[in-house]
């Protein structure tokens, strides 16, 4: 049985060439992408050793083992932080075997604090499942006929997998997806399988289980949306990280002055306040 750790190294080699990384081409092969003896010998192991990580044999690779394969594929610094990730959780994914409490939906008071005084401005907090914990009316006002917040609780990610709205709202669909799966493993490990295989999988289907395996690291642009409206919006996302909570608090801001007019123009018969998500 694999791990994805094996599966995220076998993935990057696969989609590697050997012409990228300045190695010869050695002629026609069964698998596209980098042959595992190239791949060992750049890191400094053996094409043994490699094949034991890559098949889940061996879930335990030194942290110099790790950084020397991040080396060998080149790897990014959003690569290489993924990879140290999965290398921690295919460690002790198989350690505990009780059913593990839900993540935590409540927001700290000084959390809610400072949402509240990014209002009139468009945020929420929300965890890597997808959650909305709390969120400003303007966010509510803006996303208003979409669907976003329609399920109680609301969730981001399975409001992307199962609600045909969501291919409307999100013209890059295909990102905002990679970017809900990528999410998915950066979460407490146990509580994310678990919710996920209960609860997401069965209803998301193979548009989610093919982004978590192939592990592609999203790389998070300008937040396009189409408003039911007809209205368009280029958003910048700024994310600060609730590490104690496992939790995010996310600003939304236009990104052009076209978006700055409909985001006024959408929040303006808004009434209320901050709202938090129980």
């Amino acid at each position: 049985m694999g791990t994805p750790l094996g599966d995220f190294i076998r993935a990057k080699r696969d989609s590697t060439q050997p012409a990228d990384l300045g190695l010869p081409d050695r002629g026609r092969r069964r698998s596209p992408g980098l042959r595992r003896l190239d791949l060992a010998a750049r890191a400094g192991i053996s094409v043994e050793y490699l094949t034991r990580i890559e098949q889940g044999r061996d879930r335990n690779p030194s942290i110099a083992v790790v950084n020397a394969l991040a080396d060998a594929l080149s790897l990014g610094p959003a690569e290489r932080n993924h990879l140290r990730y999965l290398a921690k959780i295919s460690g002790g994914e198989c350690v505990a075997h009780t059913r593990p409490a839900p993540p935590s939906r409540q927001v700290r008071p000084s959390v809610l604090r400072t949402l509240r005084l990014l209002e009139p401005g468009m945020a929420l907090v929300t965890n890597r499942m997808g959650d909305v914990l709390a969120h400003t009316s303007a966010f509510e006002a803006v996303t208003r006929g979409t669907g976003m917040l329609d399920s109680d609780p609301p969730n981001l990610t399975r409001y992307v997998f199962t609600d045909p709205r969501a291919r409307s709202v999100f013209p890059d669909w295909d990102d905002v997806a990679d970017e809900r799966a990528f999410d998915l493993w950066l979460g407490p490990s146990l509580d994310t399988y678990e919710w996920f295989t209960a609860e997401l999988a069965p209803v998301a289907g193979p548009e989610l289980t093919r982004r978590l395996n192939r592990h592609v690291v999203p790389q998070r642009g300008d937040l396009r949306l189409h408003h039911p409206s007809g209205r368009e919006l280029r958003l910048v996302r700024e994310t600060l990280e609730l590490s104690a909570d496992a939790q995010q608090l996310v600003v939304l801001l236009p990104a052009d002055e076209a978006t700055a007019q409909t985001v006024d123009d959408l929040r303006r018969p808004a009434h209320g306040g901050l709202r938090a998500i129980s």
